[in-house]
């Protein structure tokens, strides 16, 4: 691996010299995600495999080329997962998914996340190139292992803007001994209280979702809510919910398909309709967990017991969900663009405040000073 690194290294001396964009890709699952695909591709996929493991410590290093799937099977032989469960969107070339260097310069999580944490949360230590082509180390493989400015989780979500990941080191848990999933009949806002309200109490809560796939009169409104954690906590938490309110538990091998299509976005809701009148992007709402049913006349998908909420609608509503979705205290970005390909995505991120994005403009130059890193991937100049 040695040589894979220097090649590396010297892939991006020689860009840096040139001023010359380089596109750092992996499985090139994600290539939908972004706003502006540029630059010669420079994969990573060559730097691959587990490095360090230790069950009983909870940790795991791997290089940024290692297959997520990979990553997952070793977890699993020793009882252990990714709690946050990063998605593992597929390409006809790579159908097992991404690759851990995208996961975490996505940055992205998945229905597990608001009860036990983001991605970001989960990154002990990183290794990256930067555009100096200097392979640095920050963080380590210790919960508390940062004094100062945190760089490890500074990457986790930045798109690969900042620099090349070389290595990942990640905090892992034990799988929980019980599961159960409920489901319940009800309409957004009454689906949103009680989700409030079990928040407020001590039940294993560990995912939600709420879907109405279409406007259509009588199509059901359901909430899924997914239980996880000791089995006696698990049991007495059915039984509370159920008093609470009419619902059933439902079978758990069905029920571990449906997480997972969610978790990758291939549940039936996030097929594009195909009966529009206007091609229509996928939209994610980031919102307050408390906010109330948003006024759109989209069909909405709920996760996150409230903070995630999923639409399809056109690229001309831009304005409108941002203005619901900023008066709510959230931000609205479009998440696969009309038309996405993987040559040239179009989505958009809402934009920053112009202090946070003062500070953006300022770690893009202080690690990538010729800015040969993904440019325009999150943002004009970025």
């Amino acid at each position: 691996m040695e040589n894979t690194l220097t090649a590396l290294t010297e892939r991006i001396r020689d860009a840096a010299a040139h001023h010359a964009p380089l596109r750092i890709r992996g499985s090139g699952s994600k290539d939908f995600y972004g706003q502006s695909l540029q630059g010669e591709v420079l994969d990573t996929r060559g730097y691959s495999g587990i490095t360090s493991y230790e069950p009983s410590e909870l940790v795991v290093t791997v290089r940024a080329g290692t297959p997520l799937v990979e990553l997952e099977a070793a977890l699993a032989e020793k009882g252990q997962c990714l709690a946050f469960e990063p998605p593992r969107f597929s390409t006809p070339n790579e159908p097992t998914g991404g690759t851990c260097g995208g996961m975490v310069a996505a940055g992205l999580s998945g229905p597990a996340r608001a009860s036990v944490g983001s991605l970001r949360d989960y990154v002990l230590g990183v290794k990256l190139l930067n555009g100096r082509a200097e392979h640095l180390t920050f963080g380590g493989q210790v919960i508390k292992n940062v004094a100062g400015y945190d760089v490890s989780r500074l990457m986790a979500g930045a798109m690969g803007t900042l620099g090349l990941l070389t290595e990942i080191s990640l905090k892992v848990l034990p799988v929980a001994p019980a599961e159960a999933t409920l489901v319940f009949e009800l309409d957004q806002a009454r689906a949103l209280t009680q989700l409030q309200r079990w928040g407020a109490q001590p039940l294993p809560l560990n995912a939600s979702c709420w879907v109405r796939d279409n406007t259509a009169p009588n199509t059901p409104e359901l909430l899924f809510v997914r239980l996880r954690g000791a089995v006696a906590a698990v049991a007495s938490a059915c039984t509370k919910m159920l008093a609470d309110l009419p619902g059933r538990l439902t079978d758990n091998d069905q029920t571990t398909g449906d997480w997972t299509a969610c978790r990758d976005l291939k549940l039936p809701f996030f097929t594009a309709p195909a009966q529009a009148a206007e091609s229509l992007a996928l939209w994610r709402l980031s919102v307050p967990q408390t906010a109330p049913v948003l006024a759109l006349q989209w069909a909405q998908l709920v996760e996150w017991h409230g903070g995630q909420r999923w639409l399809w609608a056109p690229e001309s509503a831009l304005a409108e969900l941002r203005q619901v979705a900023v008066s709510v205290g959230g931000t609205a970005s479009i998440f696969i663009a009309t038309n996405a390909s993987n040559e040239r995505a179009r989505g958009q991120f809402h934009p920053l405040n112009p202090s946070i994005d003062q500070i953006h403009k300022c770690l893009k130059a202080e690690f990538d000073p010729t800015g040969i890193f993904n440019p325009g991937r999150m943002y004009p100049g970025l």
